[in-house]
């Protein structure tokens, strides 16, 4: 897919709903009992992974439109699959359920596609083990495929190296079958989505600073889950609208959960125009419209307890600050090297080829601001932040720029292309 650089894009627009609620709606609702209704639900190709992976395990999901009728069993409600389970592209979907299947009567199998048999699971293993369950990759090298069989589990207090909330949900949804409380304590906050709705299902827990404590359950209930629009995919939108002259766009309904709003405080230190309108809280998750004008960017620093906020939103930062006088500096962002590519090395080669002046690091990008950028080819790696972070700069930049797998923006945004468009004809 080609782009050029456009005179602006202005109008308004709507994203999805939010990928990481979207799928715990429908994890929850399976053990919950009764129907859980989730309206806004991002059928992207990793949530409907999730999906897939639980109507295996007997859990009769309905679609209807952009509803999702989830008619749960119970906590014990699940059984086993005939097949093994795949996970698609969805590192969300392979560590989150991990953490169910640990507790469960029954063994089961994980797997995904080549991303996924790459991206660590260590991560997620050692906790688990921890608390009794047998997990093991059957490759040997602590990736998927993972086999999990079912056991007796204890809870633990762990200690997370990262603050990641895959890692801290996994613990969490298999401490709801625990013996005894489970906490996990993390260096930083990780998004907090999965102990804002396990409480709205009727689950005991609390935090405490960095920790989550939660007490075992004994019965979730169903919800009505409204889910607000993904910041994530925000982001591709509110940086175009500040780094492209003549923009000016409103995005409406945007989850601006304060442990996922950290783009919205780098666009303000980066002198953005920008202003949070309609604010409101549904489902226990904050919202707003969002207002965006062109605007005269500077350089930042981005690091430390920010980081776990925008950890999706560093591409589309970089790519931003590449249209910034002075330095931009990414720190503390390692994270980025084991997500569905290496995307600091693969954001330093795309924006080198673009003509910018970047630098990696071994935990960020160092992007020195102000030179033109011209078109390029750039190779996705199959990764959906990456090509659509470059087709938002292929329209701030002189020539053409030619985005090699450009179909991987179905994994979160399948109409991606199609709101840009309509933007660039605003």
């Amino acid at each position: 897919m080609k782009f050029r650089k456009c005179s602006g894009l202005r109008g308004e627009i709507r994203v999805p709903g939010d990928k990481s609620i979207s799928h715990r709606s429908v994890m929850l609702g399976s053990l919950a009992k009764g129907t859980t209704e989730i309206h806004h639900f991002l059928q992207g190709a990793d949530c409907l992974s999730t999906i897939s992976c639980f109507s295996a395990m007997g859990i009769p999901i309905t679609i209807q439109g952009s509803t999702v009728l989830v008619k749960g069993k119970g906590l014990f409600g699940l059984h086993e699959p005939g097949q093994v389970m795949d996970c698609g592209n969805s590192g969300t979907t392979t560590r989150l359920i991990s953490g169910i299947l640990a507790a469960q009567s029954f063994t089961s199998t994980l797997t995904g596609d080549a991303s996924i048999r790459k991206r660590p699971m260590k991560r997620i293993m050692t906790p688990l083990s921890q608390m009794g369950a047998r997990i093991r990759s059957l490759a040997g090298n602590d990736c998927a495929p993972l086999e999990i069989t079912g056991s007796a589990l204890c809870g633990i207090h762990y200690q997370s190296p990262v603050a990641s909330a895959q890692v801290k949900s996994a613990i969490l949804l298999a401490g709801l079958y625990a013996e005894g409380e489970t906490r996990v304590t993390e260096p930083y906050i990780s998004r907090n989505h999965s102990e804002l709705m396990l409480k709205s299902f009727g689950a005991d827990i609390r935090t405490e600073g960095t920790t989550a404590i939660l007490r075992p359950a004994r019965e979730l209930y169903a919800q009505k889950i409204l889910v607000p629009g993904d910041i994530s995919s925000a982001a591709f939108f509110l940086a175009a609208g500040v780094m492209i002259p003549g923009s000016e766009l409103l995005v409406r309904n945007v989850g601006i959960n304060p442990t996922r709003d950290g783009i919205l405080h780098v666009l303000k230190a980066m002198g953005a125009d920008l202003t949070l309108i309609n604010e409101e809280t549904h489902s226990g998750e904050p919202t707003a419209d969002i207002l965006v004008r062109s605007s005269s960017l500077h350089g930042t620093v981005i690091e430390g307890a920010i980081i776990p906020t925008l950890i999706d939103e560093l591409p589309m930062i970089a790519a931003m600050a590449c249209f910034a006088d002075g330095d931009t500096i990414i720190r503390d962002a390692a994270e980025l090297k084991v997500k569905e590519s290496n995307r600091i090395q693969v954001m330093v080669q795309g924006l080198s080829a673009m003509g910018a002046d970047v630098e990696e690091t071994d935990d960020g990008m160092i992007i020195h601001g102000g030179r033109p950028l011209h078109g390029a080819v750039i190779d996705s790696r199959s990764d959906h932040r990456i090509a659509m972070t470059f087709a938002v700069t292929g329209c701030g930049v002189e020539g053409e720029t030619e985005i090699v797998g450009a179909d991987c923006v179905n994994i979160s945004y399948p109409g991606f292309y199609q709101d840009l468009e309509q933007l660039m004809n605003g």
